[in-house]
């Protein structure tokens, strides 16, 4: 739940007389409603991390991880004790003309026991990383033909 801050409104003083402008204060108040707005979805997701999306169909199991602006040689992926960890650096300007910095920036997935580790691939493309993990045989879904007598 938000609070929401009321201020009052301001007032001018016009030829001696304490007049109010239907105006005034509207630009601190638009400023006030974008701040609250926004203010959750800034801090989402902290500097260091990325956005992820998991997703499954019958054989495979994907992660899907946004990584625009990092290069592909700066990006490692490992499987190791039923976790996926994705680690990457990313390149931004340091400011005032000092050059690069470098960021780390990393995500652990715990993995469920149906993955078969020796088979992850991942691909990375247009700075989306798609992660495809292969799941065992015995965790696919069977068809079971129903018969009717």
């Amino acid at each position: 739940m938000n609070l929401i801050r009321y201020s009052y409104p301001h007032y001018r003083l016009a030829s001696s007389a304490l007049t109010r402008s239907p105006w005034a204060g509207l630009e601190g108040e638009i400023s006030r409603l974008f701040e609250n707005a926004f203010s959750d979805y800034s801090a989402a997701v902290p500097p260091t991390r990325f956005p992820v999306d998991l997703y499954e169909d019958k054989a495979n199991t994907y992660v899907r991880a946004e990584l625009p602006g990092v290069n592909r040689d700066d990006i490692n992926v490992e499987v190791t004790d039923g976790a996926l960890t994705i680690a990457a650096t990313r390149k931004v300007p340091a400011g005032h003309g000092e050059g690069e910095q470098s960021i780390a920036i990393n995500r652990v997935l715990s993995l469920g026991e149906d993955v078969q580790s020796d088979k992850v691939a991942a691909a990375y493309e247009n700075g989306v990383l798609t992660v495809t993990l292969p799941k065992r045989e015995q965790a696919q879904p069977k068809k079971i033909a129903v018969a009717v007598k």
